[in-house]
């Protein structure tokens, strides 16, 4: 029995205001992963959870993902919508994936929100670790979930770029 020959996905960088993005396609110029450039070995271990084996190769993406991640980090927060993305994870991941970007743009929710929102109101720490695994930073807005007393938790990018972000959605912090 052989072993599964590796995904083959196109690496690409993108300068944001928040530092440099890691864009990861596949041949289709579909999404696979968005992370920051000093997180890339964390990345690569997502995208080989998920798939497998993984060889990244440096390669552009399609002009109409980087024109819309352009947008929104200069203010059009809806072009994330037009982004096409596919990722692999468990049932449960891909629920709490999917759910994500209906969270609108200057709006945030708790885990143990969008936790009763699945129908799995005990499952905050799980809504929790997956939103922890999310492999697409920013388009899938991992970032608007925050703690039940408002406080920002945990994020991959660090919780001064999930600041960033929320902010820059238009969402009034506590200080």
């Amino acid at each position: 029995m052989s072993a599964k020959p590796p995904e083959i996905f196109n690496l690409d960088r993108l300068q944001t205001p928040i530092g440099t993005a890691l864009l990861v396609t596949d041949s289709g110029g579909v999404l696979r992963a968005l992370d920051w450039e000093e997180h890339g070995p964390r990345m690569k271990d997502l995208l080989r959870l998920q798939y497998g084996p993984v060889d990244l190769e440096e390669a552009r993406s399609p002009k109409e993902l980087r024109a819309a991640l352009t947008a929104y980090f200069k203010g059009d927060l809806d072009r994330l919508n037009a982004i096409k993305w596919r990722v692999a994870g468990t049932p449960f991941q891909q629920k709490v994936w999917t759910a994500l970007p209906k969270i609108p743009a200057g709006t945030t929710m708790s885990y143990g929100a969008l936790a009763a929102k699945l129908n799995a109101p005990k499952a905050m720490r799980a809504v929790g670790h997956a939103n922890g695994s999310n492999p697409i930073s920013v388009v899938v807005p991992c970032h608007r979930l925050i703690g039940a007393n408002g406080a920002l938790v945990k994020y991959g990018g660090g919780l001064e770029r999930k600041r960033w972000l929320l902010e820059h959605e238009g969402v009034r912090l506590k200080q």
